[in-house]
């Protein structure tokens, strides 16, 4: 069982940056593959980013490539979110989950879910 914590959302201008967390309970963080999700008023949950075990490998949605940086540190048990040049668009609910096994998982592939931190990008 891993519990997962985000933290660092909140209200920033277009253009700002932020950096989200997500802290992980457990001894076993390295063996999971950890990805980014967000749900905006009224759509789907949609993928963000995601990394594997080693955060060696790294995946993102189209629509964040190049402004979004996903990483991890193993030793801290977290996994990272850096979102430079923020858009009106990025507003939603990010949420951090895991994935049990070393790979990245498909959209539908993941075991644990945080409860969300909120991001707004105000124009």
């Amino acid at each position: 069982q891993v519990q997962l914590v985000e933290s660092g959302g909140g209200l920033v201008q277009a253009g700002g940056s932020l950096r989200l967390s997500c802290a992980a309970s457990g001894r076993t963080f390295s063996s999971y593959a950890m990805g980014w999700f967000r749900q905006a008023p009224g759509k789907e949950r949609e993928f963000v980013a995601a990394v594997n075990w080693s955060g060696g490998v790294t995946a993102y949605a189209d629509s964040v490539k190049g402004r979004f940086s996903i990483s991890r540190d193993n030793a801290a048990n977290t996994v990272y979110l850096r979102m430079n040049s923020l858009k009106p668009e990025d507003t939603a609910v990010y949420y951090c989950a895991a994935h049990k096994g070393l790979n990245i998982a498909p959209t539908w592939g993941y075991d644990y879910w945080g409860q969300g931190t909120q991001v707004t990008v105000s124009s």
